[in-house]
């Protein structure tokens, strides 16, 4: 992840790292470890990114068990369109 600070106080440009090949990409949208320097009073661990190339792929979703378990959100999109791809 990459942090910009602009001339405008308190606004920082974050740019994530994108790890990309053909079946797709991957990247960390938010994670705490890597923000709370720069947002400390955000409530949540990790956030992510992926798309996949080929239809009908699915990517794995991880269980883990308490005291680490983890909630997932897994959104579809059709035809969607990402600056990333």
């Amino acid at each position: 992840m990459e942090v910009t600070i602009t001339e405008i106080e308190d606004v920082k440009v974050f740019t994530p790292s994108c790890f990309k090949d053909d079946r797709g990409y991957f990247f960390e949208t938010y994670s705490q470890r890597k923000y709370q320097p720069h947002l400390p009073d955000v409530g949540f661990v990790q956030d992510n990114e992926s798309y996949s190339a080929e239809r009908y792929t699915v990517r794995g979703l991880h269980y883990q068990a308490p005291p680490y378990a983890q909630d997932n959100a897994a959104p579809a999109f059709d035809d969607w369109a990402s600056p990333f791809a």
